[in-house]
Formats: C-alpha cells, structure tokens, sequence
C-alpha cells in the first residue's frame, strides 16, 4: 500500500498481471487501452503498473459485455460518465461498487480427496449436482472447488452424521435465500444512492465512495444478526416441540 499525491494507491498490476486477474488475454488488454476503455497506467520508467480501479474497471466492462452491450457503446458510456469529472474519483466509485464480497479462493481438489472427505456418499450425481450449484468445476478426477470454507463445513455436516446428498440438497434453497437477499440489498442502495450517477459532481462521488465501503460491513451485519435471531426462534421453537413430544409420552401432565 502506498501514497501518491495524498491518494490511496492499493494493489498495483504489470500489464500480464492485470490480464490474468481480470481473466482476459494480454491483447484484450491492450486493445482496450488503444480504444480507451481504460485510463492510462503509471509509468514507473519503461514498466507500467495498473491499480484495483483498472481491475474494477475491466469487471464491469466484463459484465456490460455479458449483458449485450457492444465495445462502441460500453465506450460512450463511460465516456459520458466521466465527463466533466476526475477520473480518479469514478475510478474509486467503479472499485468500490465492483469490489469482490467474497474473500473466497478457488482450491484444486482431486474425486480421491473427495471420496475421502465424504467416505462413501461421492458418485457421478453428487458431483454433477455441485458443480450444478457452481461448487465444483471441471471433469475427469481433477477437479477445482470454489471455496475452502465451503469445502470444510460440508464435510463437518456430513462427519455428523448428515447425508452428503441432503446437505447438496439444503444449499439449493440456501443459495435461493442468499441471492434473494442480495437483490433487495442492491435494489435498496440502487433505488436511494444511484439515480443519478452521470450528473455527481467529484465531491459527490467521492462521499458516495465512502457510503458505498461503510455499507458492505452494515448490510454484513445485518444479515449475520437477522439470521442470529430467526436461529434463536427455530431452535427455540423446535425444542418446545421436542419437550412437549417427551412429555406426551412420558405422560406428565
């Protein structure tokens, strides 16, 4: 981490660097750059170095991309956003909408490795089913699973006895609830905070920058706490319902 000119500098990239993070060729890369879809990196003598806000920056031109826009259009668009604004402040806004929530690192996993995690419960369909839920990717016996944390807590629920097939089953309908949950989220900050994104002045964007950061750990800590009580009343409730089974049989009044 650095300073330059009183501005953050975060993370910096050489040009194979970048391309690899964003997951595009080098020459994608630089053909960007010659259509300016990109700002100029810094130069540091004959090297020059990309920041996160290059990397937001090619996040978003991957997901205009996927959404149907053209080169020429994601081009005017960025180009009437930036207008009569510092690019460094829009860079910062791009960085701190596009920044990655999950911390989560893809981990190379072999079926030998899974087999020995879930002894006796892995086959064709429960592979076929978590690389379904987007949890396991590849073929053949090598194979790569999207997080490590998943990865462990799956394995603790089924060395407790829970079946590998229904835990498979419970992270359908937990991904439904998730996604459910980051929609009203997105629509909540993008209804209040992104109306008008073309006419903030660089001041505006700069606050807006800094709301945009303060509301991951809010919207973090809204749902930790929420899905703290709703476990509070299920458990509590489903222990009543244990409690009055035992006592029905035991015949206490």
């Amino acid at each position: 981490m650095s300073e330059s000119n009183g501005r953050r500098i975060g993370r910096e990239f050489r040009t194979e660097e970048l391309a690899r993070e964003a997951g595009i060729p080098v020459r994608t890369l630089r053909f960007y750059r010659e259509k300016r879809l990109l700002p100029p990196p810094r130069r540091d003598g004959r090297v020059v170095w990309y920041s996160e806000d290059h990397l937001a920056r090619l996040r978003i031109i991957a997901r205009l991309l996927e959404r149907g826009h053209t080169l020429g259009g994601i081009a005017e668009l960025l180009a009437a956003w930036e207008q009569g604004r510092d690019v460094a402040e829009l860079l910062g806004l791009e960085g701190a909408i596009a920044a990655p929530w999950s911390a989560e690192s893809p981990v190379p996993v072999t079926r030998a490795e899974l087999r020995a995690a879930y002894p006796g419960q892995v086959d064709d369909d429960a592979v076929a089913a978590a690389q379904k839920l987007g949890y396991l990717r590849g073929e053949g016996e090598e194979l790569t699973h999207v997080s490590r944390r998943l990865l462990d807590a799956s394995a603790q629920l089924v060395a407790s006895g829970v079946p590998l097939r229904d835990v498979l089953d419970t992270a359908v309908g937990v991904r439904a609830s998730a996604e459910a949950l980051a929609g009203q989220f997105v629509e909540l900050i993008s209804r209040h905070l992104f109306r008008d994104l073309a006419s903030l002045t660089p001041a505006e964007t700069a606050r807006l920058t800094e709301t945009v950061q303060r509301l991951r750990e809010v919207a973090r800590t809204v749902v930790d706490v929420e899905f703290g009580l709703a476990m509070d009343r299920r458990v509590q409730a489903e222990l009543s319902e244990v409690l009055t089974h035992l006592a029905v049989r035991s015949g206490a009044p």
